[in-house]
């Protein structure tokens, strides 16, 4: 079956909610309904059809063409599906995800997989800060699922996360991982300062190693666990370097010391 097809017509000149553009949301519409449907902005009130030409298809598979980062909540809370977007997205992609697939063949804004329960988040390029993360007020981030980020991340990705496994293949900002409650985060590349900052449980791989680790953490020493070999066996099928890198010997340190200090830092050895 073909997907359902939304080609931008141009840039938009405000920001655009495409929440209700999810697949449980669509599902039993006509091409003309979908056009009908109207979308939250910053200023002036527009329907589907004032700002992308479709192409009828199965509502169950939608892709997006031509976005650009002015599209914010795309995947808002999706159940099932798949969503693919050609090129970048705004903020909230992915939030509150229960189930499903959102592939953004680009960039994402902040807040992506924000507090996400279920499903897979995958960017292709670069997301930016709270990936995963809790809005202010809310005392967990991410709560299930997986997100994968195969360029850079910014500032406190992962930051309460509760469960679920994020990979970050390239570069993250400071803070990564902080006041963590439980799940697995996987940093390829060189992250910032503090990660793990007041964590209480879970566990964070470093790749690369980092600007500084909070000086609440014991060194434990190098080990090469069979836990961490099972659990490259689960992250293969999302990212082989993460995998790769969770097979090798690691060092592991303990903490946050400073909170309730379950929690764990692996770093890579390999040079």
């Amino acid at each position: 079956m073909s997907p359902l097809v939304l080609t931008l017509r141009g840039a938009p000149d405000q920001r655009l909610d495409l929440s209700p553009l999810v697949p449980h949301l669509l599902a039993g519409k006509t091409a003309k309904q979908i056009e009908k449907i109207e979308l939250h902005t910053t200023r002036t009130p527009v329907m589907v059809g004032d700002l992308f030409r479709l192409r009828a298809g199965e509502a169950a598979h939608i892709r997006i063409e031509g976005a650009v980062e002015r599209l914010d909540r795309i995947g808002h809370a999706m159940t099932d599906g798949e969503i693919l977007v050609d090129g970048d997205v705004g903020a909230q992609a992915g939030r509150l995800m229960r189930g499903g697939s959102l592939v953004v063949r680009g960039s994402a804004g902040p807040w992506a997989g924000s507090a996400m329960v279920g499903g897979r988040l995958e960017i292709l390029r670069d997301a930016g800060d709270h990936l995963g993360g809790p809005f202010g007020g809310e005392t967990v981030g991410m709560r299930g699922g997986a997100i994968v980020v195969r360029g850079g991340a910014g500032a406190r990705a992962a930051d309460r996360m509760r469960r679920g496994t994020m990979v970050v293949e390239g570069p993250c900002g400071p803070y990564a991982g902080s006041r963590m409650i439980a799940g697995t985060l996987v940093l390829m590349r060189r992250a910032g300062p503090l990660p793990g900052y007041l964590m209480k449980r879970g566990t964070i791989v470093l790749g690369a190693d980092c600007e500084a680790l909070p000086p609440t953490f014991i060194d434990c020493g190098v080990h090469a666990l069979v836990a961490m070999r099972l659990m490259a066996d689960f992250v293969d099928p999302v990212s082989r370097r993460a995998a790769a890198c969770l097979r090798g010997p690691l060092r592991r340190y303990a903490g946050d010391m400073a909170v309730l200090g379950k929690g764990e830092i692996f770093v890579g050895t390999r040079g």
